[in-house]
Formats: structure tokens, C-alpha cells, sequence
């Protein structure tokens, strides 16, 4: 009887949608459309293409080179919907050479300039990227700049290649894994590959798809052995809203996310701040997180993008989200 009247009371709520203004996943959700075909278009010049041509109402993603031109077009609209943007991050393999020398994570933070990443990405449209950034979402109540002072400053490779020397480096490859398909990450992955060759580092620089990557990153073996030593991919505003819904942030070893980072005061100040009465409390332990962070270093912060989407000018009321919903949009 429980679950019969759980399936009553859900065609209910389908029936009579929440009125009002959505916001996010809150708000009302009213629905103007009888079917929404969401179409996969892996070349990024023919879905704009479909943009131009009225072929398709919404371009979710399209390529960030592409958008000034998108902006030219007649009937087309670009905007970012995605107030909190992405933070891209660059994992580092703690298993295996060379990012089981705690030194050598700690010689990238010198080397590290996060606006040359951005650029990468965004050009000379720099409403579309942010830095200097910390480990957590800028525009979110955590974030602080705690500990990362060092981002400020010009880059000193100089004394990034003399902590490489004085690390004890034996010259091992750092196995690079580059999406093909995914343009934004390879862009940045190829500015990653320049930073740690003018490190010192060997690069072994891996190109394959994104499928690829994903399967590869969680093999916890030997880079000759299938496994690898560095990838870089995207966090979204709420995943890196603070410490505990961040995965990346963990010091729990091997029962961690990939990368595997062990740091026992990493894991217990995350505990904590679970168990943190209030916001004021919360960031104040979150500044201490990214204190330790810096110095353990589970992933590395490269700055913040912008998204924009491109739509049709017809196509109304698009919900500021980190992804699409449909509520409230409407034709008019």
C-alpha cells in the first residue's frame, strides 16, 4: 500500500505542476513543451552550424572559438546560464612516479600560472574566465584565497626546475593523458604539458578519447602498465561548493577518487567540518582544507570558466543552471 500511494502522489505532482518563477531545481515547474529531442552532435562546426540554420533550438555546449561568430548571427542568441561556471582541475596520480614525491607536486605551485590556462580556453573573450582561484567554487560562500597567495605573483620556473633537481627526480616519464575529443580539456592539457616540460619533467603526452581517459584514470597500476600519471577534466560549481561534496578533495588513499591521495589531516578536517554549526564555522575549516591542500596537493585548481550556451532568439525564460533544464522555457 506504501508504494501505490508513493506513485499516486507522484502522477499527482505531474499533474499539477508547481506554479511560479523556477530557480535552479526550485521554483515552479511548469512545462511548455510536449518533447524535448536532445540530439548528441560530437562535430562542435556543425552544431553551430544547426544554430545558424534554425535546425536546432539550443546549442548546449558550443565551442568557445566559435561564439563570436555565433554572436553575428541573426537569430541567435549566446549567453551564459551557468552562473558558477566550471573549475578546471588537473588530477595527479600519488601511486606512481613522479607524483609520489611530495615535492614534486609542491614544485608545480611556482611553475603554475592559471591565466595562460584560461587563455588557452577563451582567447582575448576574457568575460569567460576567471583567476586567480583556490580549490573552491570563487563565487560560493566557502571559497576563500587562504594559503594561495603564492598564485599572485609572476611565475619563478627557475625555482620550480630547483625543487625538480633537489626532489631526488630519476627522470621518469610523466604519463600525460590529452581527450581528442574534448576540445576544452585538450587545449588546457597541452598548456600542462608545456608547464611540466620547462619544469624538467619527461612528458609521455597521451592522446585518446574521452571514453578512453575515463576508463584509464581508474587503473591504479604502473603507467607502463596500463595506469597514468596526470589528466585534467572539469568541476562544476556544486562539486567544488566545499569540502564534502568535492571528491577530489579526499586523503583516503586507495578507497579514494582517482589520484589516490593519502592525507590524514586532509580526511579529518573534511570530517569536521561536516559536524560545523554554522557557515561562519564551515569556512573558516575550509580555509584550513585548502591550507592542506596546498601542501598534499589532491588536484591542482587552474582558474574558472564561463560556458556560454548559444539558443535560438525565439527560445525564452532559459533557467540559470550548471546544466539544462527544461522548465519555464518556453517559445515566444
Amino acid at each position: 500500500m506504501g508504494l501505490r500511494r508513493q506513485r499516486r502522489l507522484c502522477q499527482i505532482r505531474l499533474l499539477y505542476p508547481t506554479s511560479g518563477k523556477p530557480n535552479f531545481y526550485s521554483g515552479g515547474k511548469v512545462v511548455h513543451f510536449n518533447r524535448v529531442e536532445w540530439l548528441v552532435e560530437p562535430d562542435p562546426a556543425t552544431a553551430a552550424a544547426a544554430s545558424q540554420k534554425n535546425e536546432a533550438d539550443l546549442v548546449e555546449l558550443p565551442l568557445i572559438d566559435l561564439c563570436p561568430m555565433l554572436k553575428k548571427s541573426s537569430g541567435v542568441v549566446v549567453k551564459v546560464v551557468d552562473p558558477g561556471g566550471w573549475m578546471p582541475i588537473m588530477v595527479l596520480n600519488h601511486l606512481h612516479p613522479p607524483f609520489d614525491n611530495s615535492k614534486i607536486h609542491r614544485a608545480i605551485w611556482p611553475a603554475l600560472d592559471q591565466r595562460v590556462f584560461i587563455d588557452s580556453v577563451i582567447g582575448d573573450q576574457s568575460e569567460l574566465g576567471a583567476t586567480p582561484t583556490g580549490f573552491f567554487t570563487p563565487s560560493l560562500p566557502i571559497a576563500s584565497r587562504a594559503g594561495t597567495d603564492i598564485f599572485d605573483g609572476s611565475r619563478d620556473l627557475a625555482f620550480a626546475r630547483k625543487m625538480i633537481e633537489e626532489s631526488g627526480y630519476n627522470n621518469e616519464p610523466l604519463l600525460l593523458m590529452a581527450p581528442s575529443d574534448r576540445p576544452v580539456l585538450g587545449q588546457v592539457t597541452q598548456v600542462a604539458r608545456e608547464m611540466f616540460q620547462t619544469m624538467g619533467l619527461k612528458v609521455d603526452h597521451q592522446v585518446m578519447d574521452w571514453g578512453s581517459v575515463v576508463t584509464r584514470r581508474a587503473n591504479k597500476s604502473a603507467p607502463g602498465q596500463g595506469g597514468w600519471g596526470a589528466f585534467i577534466t572539469v568541476a562544476s560549481a556544486q562539486t567544488d561548493s566545499g569540502p564534502g561534496t568535492a571528491p577530489p578533495m579526499r586523503g583516503n588513499g586507495t578507497k579514494g577518487w582517482f589520484g589516490w591521495t593519502t592525507d590524514e589531516r586532509l580526511e579529518a578536517l573534511r570530517a569536521s567540518w561536516f559536524d560545523a554549526p554554522d557557515l561562519a564555522a564551515q569556512k573558516s575549516i575550509a580555509e584550513q582544507v585548502q591550507r592542506q591542500a596546498m601542501e598534499s596537493v589532491p588536484y591542482v585548481p587552474l582558474g574558472q570558466l564561463f560556458q556560454p550556451t548559444a539558443f535560438r532568439s525565439d527560445i525564452k525564460d532559459n533557467v540559470r543552471s550548471s546544466f539544462p533544464v527544461f522548465w519555464g522555457v518556453r517559445r515566444g
